[in-house]
C-alpha cells in the first residue's frame, strides 16, 4: 500500500526528534508532492550539512573550513566566562536573550535515561584541561541547563573538578521550571535566570 520509497524515507526520518511515525509519514508525502526544483533545493540543503563539523573548543557545529566556530573565534566575546549547555539549540536560545557574552561548551544531550555517558565525561574533562592550559583565563563556568537530577549531578562534578583550579561554578537561577528545557524558554525567563545565577 505504501510505496517502498516512502517506507525507506520513514525508516530514517521517524528517528528524528519530534518526528514520530505519523508526522514522518505526513512529511514524506508532503516532500514527495513538492515540485522537482523544491525537492532539489531540499537535497542541496541536506548535502550542505556535510560541510560542517564540531568546533574543537566548544563542540558546537562549525563550517568545515573554519578552525573554530563563529563564537569561539569572536575576539569580542568574554573569554573568562563559559556556559555549559546540552545542545546547539540551547546556544541559539541563549544568544537570543542577548545577556550572555561568554563562550560555550556543548556537553551533549543528557537524554532521559538518568545516566551520564562517557562522552559527557570526556567533554567535562576537555573543559578542565582547557582551563588548566589557559591558566587563569576562565574565571566562571555557568551550568546553563534545565533543573533536573542529571544536571544537578553535572553541577556537583564541575564544582568538584573546577573549584580547586580557582574557577567559580554557578548555575542558572531557578527561573526555568523543573523538567523544562532551555530550548523552549522565552528570552525574559532566560535573562532573569542568567542575572540570578547561583
Amino acid at each position: 500500500m505504501i510505496p517502498h520509497q516512502i517506507r525507506s524515507f520513514l525508516e530514517i526520518w521517524k528517528k528524528l526528534p519530534g518526528l514520530g511515525p505519523r508526522a514522518a509519514t505526513r512529511l514524506a508525502f508532503f516532500i514527495a508532492n513538492m515540485k522537482a526544483e523544491e525537492r532539489h533545493a531540499l537535497r542541496e540543503a541536506l548535502a550542505g550539512l556535510d560541510a560542517m563539523d564540531a568546533c574543537p573548543e566548544c563542540f558546537s557545529l562549525k563550517e568545515e573550513d573554519r578552525s573554530v566556530c563563529a563564537i569561539c573565534g569572536n575576539t569580542e566575546r568574554k573569554r573568562d566566562l563559559v556556559a555549559v549547555v546540552e545542545k546547539n539549540t540551547d546556544i541559539i536560545t541563549l544568544e537570543r536573550a542577548r545577556e550572555f557574552q561568554g563562550t560555550y561548551l556543548i556537553l551533549g544531550d543528557l537524554g532521559t535515561n538518568g545516566i551520564l555517558e562517557e562522552h559527557h565525561r570526556k567533554r567535562m574533562e576537555h573543559l578542565k584541561k582547557r582551563i588548566e592550559k589557559e591558566k587563569g583565563t576562565i574565571k566562571e563556568v555557568i551550568l546553563a541547563m534545565g533543573p533536573n537530577a542529571l544536571s544537578d549531578m553535572v553541577y556537583e562534578m564541575l564544582k568538584r573538578d573546577l573549584s580547586p583550579l580557582g574557577v567559580s561554578v554557578t548555575r542558572l537561577g531557578r527561573g526555568i521550571p523543573t523538567g523544562g528545557e532551555i530550548e523552549f524558554a522565552d528570552e525574559e525567563t532566560l535573562k532573569s535566570a542568567l542575572r540570578r545565577r547561583m
